[in-house]
Parts: C-alpha cells; structure tokens; sequence
C-alpha cells in the first residue's frame, strides 16, 4: 500500500487479504493514503501512531469483536468510524452506532455508496472539529443550538422542547445515524429506553412542520431497524 501525498489517510481494518487489496486500490485510485490492519491490537497501535482521517472496520477480527474495538478506538481518536461488515442484522447496527462508530455499510457493497459514504463523513467530521457545532443548516433551514431557534428564511418554526431535544440531537450528528435508543436518552432519559413509539410520532410531528411532503421527507431521514439521520445534504 502506498502513499497518496495530501490524500485523506483511511485506516483500513479488515482480515482478509483480499478484501483488504481490492480495498486499498479502490481508496488509492480516488487519492486516498491507506493504512491496513490486520488485527484489533494493529488498529490500535494504527490510530495512536497514525491518527487517521477514518476509519474502515470489519467487525470479524481474529483477536477481538469489532463491536468491542469501536470504544477502545475512541479512546484515541475522534475520527469517523465506518463499519463494513457481512453482519447485516440490526442488533450488530446497533450496538455499532451505539458503542460510537458513525455509519454502517453492510457487504457486499458498491464502490461509489462507500467512497460516497467516506465522503460525507470525512466532511461532517471536518465541519464539527473537536468543538460542537452551534450552528446547523439543511435545506433553508437554520438550526441555532445554542440560541434554540429555529429559522427557515426570516421565519420562526415553532418547535416543543421536545421537538427541539430530538432535532438538536440529530443536528450535532449531522449525516449520521442516530439510534432510536440514544435519542430516548437525549429526550426522556434512560428510563425511557423501550418506548421508541416515542421517537416516532416526535419524528412524525417534525416532518409535518418541516418537510414540504412528509411522505417522502428530504431531511428527517428513517434508518429502518436503526434511528435516524438528518441529511443536511441532498445530493453528493
């Protein structure tokens, strides 16, 4: 694997010879730098040593779950954290979303949804920095975290505290998924943690007041199985 000079370096940690080749040639020829990893206690001694910009992690290593290497990743860095695996149920999701990784691609998989998806997360995580953002935009919207507004144009939507809790939420994880489960804490507590009836008539009072057609909502995107994603981005 070689060295693409000012290319964004992905940390690639995946077992299998051949994936991790196909993998790196694929990320090479789109300007990318590549490190790989074989093992959970390579990908550690990766991030610290490295400090990727992402990274790719297959949840089947030979030494440690993928599942348990997300938090002890976190304790080194702040990159964004794809999980690429052939576990395609929703509890491995998750508890992947959950422990702190930032998207989930499940194989097999197209070139162009994960260069995209590397994209969108390389970017959120450039635009929210290692302070949280106060100020969101999607669409004609303007999302005031600190302040607690919201405006579309010169006007004010109307929001409960509530409402605002759930959107806040999704907002300081602009693109991403965000758990059924994590929005119940941020809402109502981790008492509430089975009620995710809940989550979804709040999401339904939010798409009437902010989509243009609340069947087929632009924004308040429904990850099926998983949580919830505000695309703040309609297109790549």
């Amino acid at each position: 694997m070689g060295d693409v000079a000012g290319g964004p370096c992905v940390l690639v940690v995946e077992d299998d010879r051949k994936i991790l080749s196909v993998l790196s040639t694929t990320l090479e020829t789109d300007g990318y730098r590549v490190v790989g990893a074989n093992t959970g206690q390579r990908a550690i001694e990766e991030v610290r040593t490295r400090n990727p910009d992402i990274i790719l992690l297959d949840l089947g290593l030979p030494d440690i779950d993928g599942l348990a290497l997300v938090p002890a990743i976190r304790v080194h860095s702040t990159a964004p954290i794809i999980v690429v695996s052939a576990r395609g149920g929703d509890p491995d999701k998750v508890k992947a979303l959950d422990a702190g990784a930032n998207d989930y691609l499940t194989k097999p998989f197209s070139v162009p949804e994960l260069l995209a998806r590397i994209r969108v997360a390389i970017r959120s995580h450039a635009q929210v920095g290692d302070a949280p953002r106060t100020i969101v935009s999607f669409g004609a919207y303007r999302l005031d975290l600190e302040g607690r507004t919201l405006v579309r144009g010169e006007d004010h939507v109307r929001l409960s505290a509530t409402e605002f809790k759930l959107l806040a939420t999704l907002a300081r994880h602009p693109d991403e998924v965000v758990t059924t489960r994590a929005l119940l804490k941020e809402a109502w507590g981790s008492a509430h943690y089975g009620k995710s009836g809940y989550v979804r008539v709040y999401m339904h009072s939010l798409r009437q007041k902010l989509e243009s057609d609340p069947t087929r909502p632009q924004y308040l995107i429904n990850e099926a199985g998983l949580g919830y994603r505000l695309r703040t981005r309609t297109s790549e």
